[in-house]
């Protein structure tokens, strides 16, 4: 198996972070699905973990209740933003953990729908190979 050589990225320096190009993400061990997802209630709608008629509920209420069922890690209340529960390894709550795939990807948020094009260095990512496996 030939495995192109590329630096990995530390997510936490954005001087290490790729350039994105197209096909990037099929070798990719979705690095970006380690960093916070900061979700609206449009994206909690579309995950189906919010059903349309709570959006006239207080949003501390939708976050009090996410934040018991283990889906958000943290609300910011003055910008109505959630952020979404990474598990121990620091993956995103809907990332396969064996695949490396997105279990929601036809309803993923916003912010993940738009990276790389937006985040802490648009058009870049913190692209890391996959390991090959034995």
């Amino acid at each position: 198996m030939k495995t192109r050589l590329i630096a990995s990225a530390d997510p936490e320096r954005l001087e290490t972070w790729a350039r994105y190009s197209n096909g990037l993400c099929g070798d990719c061990q979705a690095t970006c699905c380690t960093m916070p997802a900061e979700v609206r209630i449009d994206d909690l709608i579309r995950l189906e973990v919010v059903d349309a008629f709570e959006r006239e509920e207080p949003l501390r209420n939708i976050a009090r209740r996410l934040s018991k069922e283990g889906i958000i890690e943290h609300f910011n209340q003055k910008q109505g933003i959630f952020t979404l529960t990474r598990l121990s390894n620091g993956d995103c709550l809907y990332l396969d953990r064996k695949s490396r795939l997105c279990t929601v990807y036809a309803k993923r948020p916003d912010t993940c729908r738009n990276h790389p094009r937006i985040g802490p260095r648009p058009g870049y990512c913190a692209y890391q190979t996959k390991v090959p496996s034995r």
